[in-house]
């Protein structure tokens, strides 16, 4: 796992993605509730602030929790809920440690079939389906992990250029796509959150 990413925008950022199973899996734990590239710089921010040239999950794990919540919140800071996501991040590299001897590649060097990467992916903390199918999906697509059915396990995010998330995302242009997939995704769910609001509030009228 050697390739350039185009998650983060951030050169340096994104040659860590490319290069580091673990700050590619931290990075999409981060990628909730803030902008897509503030969540995939995420891992070489913190990084830099350990003064480390990668994440190690021994360390992160064995981190004084206040302490890894202070380095998440420093100014700027890596997430826009930075304690309770140094709190998650621990939690993985725990897990990590416990069950792949900190080394975040071993999830998917073994594995025989797609449908067994996502279970690995799911049983992670954080990961739930969808999270663990988009993270599956960028294996596949940009980073060579291609267990038989891999596309399958990931569900609509393993159809080829289909621009519904990171997982399809190679530069300005794909992330633009990937945006305006996600803001129709909004905009529709909003649309049926007021229709059954309305649907409701007829209902009780009567």
């Amino acid at each position: 796992m050697d390739v350039t990413l185009h998650l983060a925008q951030q050169p340096e950022a994104d040659e860590l993605l490319g290069r580091s199973p673990l700050a590619a899996l931290v990075g999409m734990l981060l990628d909730q509730q803030v902008p897509m590239e503030w969540a995939f710089a995420g891992p070489y921010t913190i990084a830099r602030r350990m003064s480390a040239d990668d994440l190690d999950a021994h360390e992160i794990a064995a981190y004084a929790p206040e302490a890894f919540a202070a380095l998440l919140s420093t100014k700027p800071a890596v997430h826009r809920y930075p304690g309770s996501m140094a709190n998650r991040i621990q939690q993985l590299c725990q897990y990590l440690v416990e069950h792949y001897d900190g080394n975040a590649a071993a999830l998917w060097e073994d594995v025989g079939t797609g449908e067994e990467l996502l279970k690995r992916l799911n049983a992670l903390p954080g990961f739930g389906t969808q999270k663990s199918q988009i993270f599956l999906a960028l294996l596949g697509k940009q980073l060579g992990v291609r267990p038989e059915g891999w596309r399958e396990a990931a569900g609509p995010y393993g159809e080829p250029q289909s621009f519904r998330s990171v997982a399809d995302i190679t530069g300005p242009e794909s992330l633009a796509k990937v945006r305006a997939h996600k803001q129709e995704m909004k905009a529709a769910a909003k649309a049926a959150k007021t229709a059954r609001a309305t649907k409701s509030t007829k209902a009780s009228g009567k």
